[in-house]
This record gives C-alpha cells, sequence and structure tokens, in this order.
C-alpha cells in the first residue's frame, strides 16, 4: 500500500481542481491506498462551513467531504497559517482537521509515497 497526500490549494469553486482533487482521493480509497489531504492557501475554502451556491449556479459538493470517513480517509489536515491569514478557525470548518504548522506538514510531506497538488 502506498501512501497518498493529496494538497488542495485552490477555492472551492471557480476552478475544477477542488472537485477533481475530491474525486481522485475517493478513487484512490477505493483501491485500499493511504490517502491524507492537505488543504491550504484558499484550499481551506473548501471546508467552509455553510457553503452556499446559488447565486453563481453551481452544484455545491462541500457535503461530499462529510462522506471521506466513510472512505476510511480521515487524515485531514490544514495549515494552521492559511488559516489565519484568511481570518478563519478549526471551528468554522465543517469536519475535523489536524490544524498543522507548515513546518510539520513539510515533514509530513516528506513521509509520502507520492505527493499530488491540486
Amino acid at each position: 500500500m502506498k501512501k497518498f497526500m493529496f494538497v488542495n490549494r485552490k477555492p472551492p469553486y471557480g476552478t475544477i481542481y477542488a472537485l477533481e482533487s475530491l474525486e481522485v482521493v475517493l478513487i484512490a480509497a477505493t483501491f485500499d491506498q493511504d490517502c491524507s489531504l492537505v488543504f491550504m492557501d484558499d484550499g481551506v475554502y473548501q471546508l467552509a462551513k455553510a457553503q452556499n451556491t446559488k447565486a453563481i449556479g453551481v452544484k455545491n459538493f462541500s457535503p461530499t467531504y462529510r462522506a471521506l470517513d466513510d472512505y476510511d480517509i480521515n487524515k485531514l489536515y490544514v495549515e494552521r497559517e492559511s488559516l489565519q491569514r484568511r481570518g478563519l478557525t478549526e471551528d468554522d470548518l465543517m469536519v475535523p482537521v489536524a490544524v498543522l504548522s507548515s513546518a510539520e506538514l513539510a515533514d509530513l510531506m516528506a513521509a509520502q509515497d507520492v505527493v499530488l497538488s491540486f
């Protein structure tokens, strides 16, 4: 089993990156891979509570993050500095995460077999 880390840096809407990342993670988990997700930069917005996409006319896929645990994906990490720069806290997020410093995330990334950035 390989250790896959998916790094999410883009906001949830406006590009395809966030949705594509989520789909790839779910596929990898289906094949019993060790998957973890990192949210940093504007990617922290992907986990924000109470997303409402009606005004932009796209489907809100954020509830899917709550299903990650059903796929045994429970290694979710958020960069502390990214949260702070955006005025967010762990309480603003819809799923449980480990909040790590950028240095701690760098160490964690170095321990992975595969790191994919979206």
